[in-house]
C-alpha cells in the first residue's frame, strides 16, 4: 500500500478535520503518499483529487466542517459511477481509500471494496445511528451545542412561564434529543424510537403546573415530527402558551470538543493501520471504549438501537 486517499462525504460532523489529519499525517508516517479527494463521491468522479502532505492539514483540527468539503451524489451510487471513479483513482496509482462519513457513505465504501479497491469507513454523523459503535465523531459536539442552546431558552422560558418545544436533528435517530433531554433537564423527551403518547406528554404538563413549575421544556426528535405543528397541538390541548425553537444546522457546526478530537484522531490512525495490513471494507470504531474494526455489512445490516437505560432514567427523571 504505497498511494492512499482520504474524502468526506453526507453531512458535515464536527471533528471530520481531526480524522483528516490523523489519515494524512499518519499516512506520512508510514511512508506512504496520501491523496485528498475534494467535494466527497462526486469530486472523486470528476478526478477532484490533490496530493496531501503534513502541512496541508495543518491548523484545522480545531475547526468544524470539513476542508475537503463534500457533496451529495447520484450518480455514484450507480455501478456506472462507481467504476468511474475507480478509474479516477487509478489515474494517481491509489491503491486505498478511507471514507469518512454517515451510514450512506459508509456503503459506498463496501461498494467500492467489492469492486477491489480497498475501502476503510469512519463513522462520522452527528446522528450517531452507526449500530455496533459507541458513539461517531461529531455526536459529542452537536450534544453540547444542544444542550447550550436548551439551557438559554430555559431563561426566557422561566421568565415567561413558557412551554418550548425545542425540535432537534438526529434524523431517524433520538440519540441527540435522548441525551441532550437528560442532560438538560427536559420534562418530555419524544424520539422515533419510543413514540411517547400525546397523552402522557400533556399529563407531565399538567402535573408540573399544578405543583408550582413555572416553564417546561419538551425535546422532540426531528424524526418525529415538525417541531411548530407538535406545538401548535399542545396549545390547542392545554391552553398554554407555547413557544417552538427549531435548531437546525447550527446543530452541525462549531468547534469539536476534546472528546470528538481525539475520537476521530484515534479512528482515522486505525483506518490507515487497516489499509497497510490488507484490510478492506471494514469499518473503524469504539465498542466498549475499545477500537475495533468490523465489517461494513455486518455493521450496517444492523439497527441502530436505543440505550434503554439512559431513556429510562431520563423518564424516571422528569416526575
Amino acid at each position: 500500500m504505497k498511494r492512499i486517499g482520504v474524502l468526506t462525504s453526507g453531512g458535515d460532523a464536527p471533528g471530520m478535520n481531526a480524522a483528516i489529519r490523523a489519515v494524512v499525517r499518519k499516512a506520512i508516517f508510514h511512508g506512504m503518499e496520501i491523496y485528498g479527494v475534494f467535494y466527497g463521491y462526486q469530486g472523486l468522479m470528476n478526478g477532484n483529487i490533490k496530493k496531501m502532505e503534513v502541512g496541508s492539514v495543518g491548523d484545522i483540527i480545531h475547526r468544524g466542517g470539513t476542508s475537503l468539503y463534500s457533496a451529495r451524489c447520484d450518480e455514484f451510487k450507480t455501478i456506472e459511477g462507481q467504476k468511474k471513479a475507480i478509474e479516477e483513482l487509478k489515474k494517481y496509482d491509489i491503491n486505498g481509500l478511507v471514507v469518512i462519513g454517515g451510514d450512506g457513505s459508509l456503503r459506498g465504501a463496501k461498494s467500492l471494496s467489492d469492486l477491489g479497491l480497498p475501502c476503510i469507513g469512519v463513522p462520522a454523523t452527528i446522528d450517531n445511528d452507526i449500530a455496533g459503535i459507541d458513539f461517531t465523531i461529531g455526536f459529542d459536539t452537536a450534544l453540547n451545542t444542544v444542550i447550550e442552546a436548551i439551557d438559554k431558552i430555559r431563561d426566557t422560558a422561566t421568565s415567561h412561564e413558557r412551554t418550548f418545544v425545542i425540535e432537534v436533528m438526529g434524523r431517524n435517530a433520538g440519540d441527540l434529543a435522548m441525551y441532550a433531554g437528560l442532560a438538560a433537564g427536559a420534562e418530555s423527551i419524544i424520539i422515533p424510537e419510543r413514540k411517547d403518547d400525546f397523552d402522557s406528554v400533556v399529563h407531565r404538563l399538567k402535573r408540573g403546573l399544578e405543583r408550582g413549575k413555572k416553564h417546561s421544556i419538551i425535546i422532540l426528535a426531528e424524526g418525529v415530527g415538525e417541531g411548530v405543528q407538535y406545538g401548535k397541538k399542545i396549545e390547542e390541548e392545554t391552553s398554554y402558551e407555547t413557544r417552538v425553537t427549531v435548531l437546525g444546522h447550527i446543530q452541525r457546526g462549531g468547534s469539536p470538543t476534546a472528546q470528538d478530537r481525539v475520537l476521530a484522531s484515534r479512528l482515522g490512525a486505525k483506518a490507515v493501520d487497516l489499509l497497510k495490513n490488507g484490510e478492506a471494507g471494514k469499518i473503524v470504531g469504539l465498542q466498549n471504549n475499545q477500537l475495533i474494526a468490523q465489517d461494513i455489512d455486518e455493521l450496517l445490516a444492523n439497527k441502530h438501537r436505543l440505550n434503554k437505560d439512559v431513556y429510562q432514567l431520563s423518564q424516571e427523571l422528569s416526575i
